[in-house]
């Protein structure tokens, strides 16, 4: 059997300084269980942190040896020893924050935002819009793209190991806790769980021609959504089909027994790869898998393994790019322009729903600036 030596570049490109002073503004669990948890691991220097709850502040302060805890996020910016800025607040705050980071700003030189980057896809855009002026680096913390499968699969696709593309799926079943300030607002899935999968397929095949979505509500939730349990799929030019579904309703309550997994596969006309995301077993070490079949290595299964996850380990990889971006002086990897086109698609498949028909991407992308 020919032997498999391809590098997978799993492992995240790391900065030359891991200095960098970064300013945290939030504290909730995926600071406390991932952002940080990755930052130590790393090695970058996590100067200062502030929250709506300065105790909790000084909880994860201590835990992880923050030296500086701020009353407000906005004393924390005004700080001139703060290089970075890593914004881990609801998406409909972002817009708030960015804007005042980036005025009369001479000491911020890189932002990570979460994603979704904004509620909508005019916010997203006047974020994006206010660091290309300022001269701040944008990146968005889409680290779905850092989940090792994911990575790995992306390599194997650059190097034609499965030829043309003709089908990719994604399936999840899982039972997310809705953070409660979502619950204000109609849109709820495909813009705050799905929004990993569909900037997932855009990182693996770009954008899509035109795409169709269907939903329906989450029978677990109290308050009114548009979308709980969503499908959407992606059309190309080139014939490719993507398509996700996300239940996420995948326990029925007690006496009845759970099965939770997200599972991928991706088929071409010289292979096929197959994986599963280790998220839901978090916070135990979930490894995510792939194994493939390529007619480069006739009638059998290959099975590369790693012993990284993607929660807290991707976060490495989000804030390692921007670091990299700020010395290199480049756009980073998943950067505040490319990430419109995820939001522009996100806008089409909202579209699709309310109109009952499929869109074209190029719809939505007309509203950008």
């Amino acid at each position: 059997m020919q032997e498999f030596t391809l590098d997978l570049n799993i492992a995240a490109q790391m900065p030359l300084r891991k200095d960098w002073r970064i300013g945290t503004v939030g504290a909730g669990a995926i600071v406390r269980g991932c952002h940080q948890v990755a930052y130590r691991n790393a090695g970058f220097n996590s100067y200062g942190i502030a929250s709506q709850s300065k105790a909790r502040a000084e909880e994860v302060a201590t835990e992880f040896g923050i030296p500086n805890v701020y009353d407000s996020w906005q004393q924390l910016i005004r700080d001139k020893n703060i290089e970075i800025l890593d914004i881990a607040v609801p998406p409909d705050k972002q817009l708030e924050i960015v804007r005042e980071a980036v005025q009369e700003n001479d000491h911020i030189r890189g932002i990570l935002c979460q994603k979704p980057l904004a509620m909508n896809l005019q916010d997203a855009n006047e974020i994006v819009l206010l660091c290309e002026q300022a001269g701040v680096k944008l990146a968005v913390n889409s680290n779905m793209r850092y989940d090792q499968s994911i990575r790995a699969l992306k390599t194997l696709l650059e190097h034609d190991y499965l030829g043309e593309i003709v089908l990719a799926t994604i399936d999840m079943r899982a039972i997310p806790h809705w953070q409660e300030f979502l619950q204000q607002y109609d849109r709820l899935e495909m813009l705050n769980m799905g929004i990993h999968h569909i900037d997932t397929f855009r990182y693996l095949f770009g954008d899509p021609e035109k795409v169709t979505a269907t939903s329906r509500s989450d029978p677990r939730t109290k308050f009114p959504h548009i979308d709980g349990i969503s499908q959407y799929t992606f059309q190309y030019n080139s014939g490719l089909m993507a398509t996700s579904l996300d239940d996420v309703w995948a326990w029925q309550g007690e006496g009845t027994q759970k099965d939770m997994y997200i599972r991928w596969r991706v088929e071409g006309l010289e292979g096929m790869a197959i994986g599963e995301i280790g998220w839901p077993k978090f916070p135990e070490k979930g490894l995510s898998t792939l194994k493939f079949t390529s007619r480069r290595h006739p009638d059998q299964w290959i099975e590369p393994s790693w012993d990284t996850v993607w929660f807290p380990d991707a976060f490495e990889g989000t804030m390692a790019s921007l670091l990299c971006a700020v010395e290199e002086d480049r756009l980073p990897e998943i950067n505040g322009r490319d990430n419109l086109h995820t939001m522009a698609t996100i806008e089409a498949l909202y579209l699709s729903l309310k109109e009952e028909r499929t869109v074209k991407l190029s719809e939505t992308l007309l509203t950008l600036k």
